[in-house]
């Protein structure tokens, strides 16, 4: 854990879900306070016991209001609906004209959230990963409105909580990673669908494959290391074959027509027993935890991030 820094003011986290106090346990290591915002009482009130519990400065907040007033940077993290996220930040804009008010949307458009706001230079994009405590990258996404000074402030406050920021510099849909992660999702799903194989052969091929290489060489690094020339010869063969579908697989569209939501429903493309997805979750935990090295602390964040960034 990172050195306290002796001045840290307080910061807010609007939603209390899994995300929402995740983020607000990593903010809570250099915060005087985290207030921690639900309309769920009973989801607010189990996320301040639990981060509670583990001796951090987190408590409930009463109103969107109360959450803003006087900190000095204000996080969102609840569902993925525009007109709910343009809602909440149109209120906090409202209640403090000056707080930095980031929203930890991971596909909407950062500008059309700020868009019923006075003030849409300081709003800003932190696309954190799941789960938020462990995964070093937060996205750090510039809307069109979003203001120089935000941009570096959010990136240093980040750095200084341990992260690996980077700057997202237009405001696309899905950002950076999401996109990477997507597009192998639709291929992958295709494979299924045209019959070339089954879903379990698709996941271990990508785990026993690229997965394996691709925490240490990403793919750019990884097309410089076996040559641009063969990289660009593989795509002439490749590209013209692979899905290009402009919207989601029919084949997605039918499981979820069916109410085959996956781990959720214990069908989607696998049956799921009970109990499998929390196993699956402490494994992942355990395999993510296995791949980072141990940070060296100084003021300016862990060494081994320092030399990444």
């Amino acid at each position: 854990m990172p050195p306290p820094l002796a001045e840290e003011p307080v910061v807010g986290v609007v939603g209390a879900g899994l995300m929402g106090r995740g983020i607000a346990a990593v903010l809570a290591r250099q915060a005087a306070e985290v207030r921690l915002f639900d309309t769920d009482a009973v989801v607010l009130a189990d996320a301040v016991d639990h981060l509670s519990s583990q001796g951090l400065p987190v408590r409930a907040a009463r109103s969107l209001t109360e959450v803003v007033q006087g900190a000095a940077f204000v996080t969102e993290a609840i569902a993925e609906n525009l007109a709910l996220k343009q809602s909440v930040f149109a209120e906090l804009d409202a209640a403090d004209p000056h707080v930095v008010l980031a929203t930890n949307t991971s596909v909407l458009p950062v500008t059309r959230i700020a868009e019923h706001t006075k003030n849409p230079g300081r709003v800003v994009g932190t696309h954190w990963w799941n789960p938020p405590d462990l995964v070093p990258v937060v996205e750090v996404v510039r809307g069109t409105h979003t203001d120089d000074t935000v941009m570096a402030d959010t990136v240093a406050r980040l750095t200084a909580l341990g992260k690996l920021p980077v700057r997202v510099e237009k405001d696309v849909p899905g950002f950076v990673g999401n996109r990477l992660q997507h597009a192998l999702w639709r291929e992958a799903i295709a494979l299924v669908a045209d019959g070339i194989c089954d879903a379990r052969t698709v996941d271990l091929v990508v785990r026993n494959t690229i997965g394996l290489r691709l925490a240490e060489m990403g793919p750019l690094q990884n097309a410089d290391y076996v040559g641009l020339d063969l990289t660009l010869a593989i795509h002439d063969a490749v590209l013209p074959a692979l899905n290009r579908d402009p919207g989601p697989s029919a084949l997605l569209k039918d499981l979820v027509t069916a109410g085959r939501l996956g781990a959720k429903s214990r069908r989607g493309f696998f049956d799921w027993d009970p109990g499998e997805r929390e196993t699956v979750a402490a494994r992942l935990a355990a395999h993510v935890r296995t791949q980072l090295p141990p940070p060296t602390w100084d003021n300016t964040g862990p060494a081994h991030e320092r030399e990444s960034a």
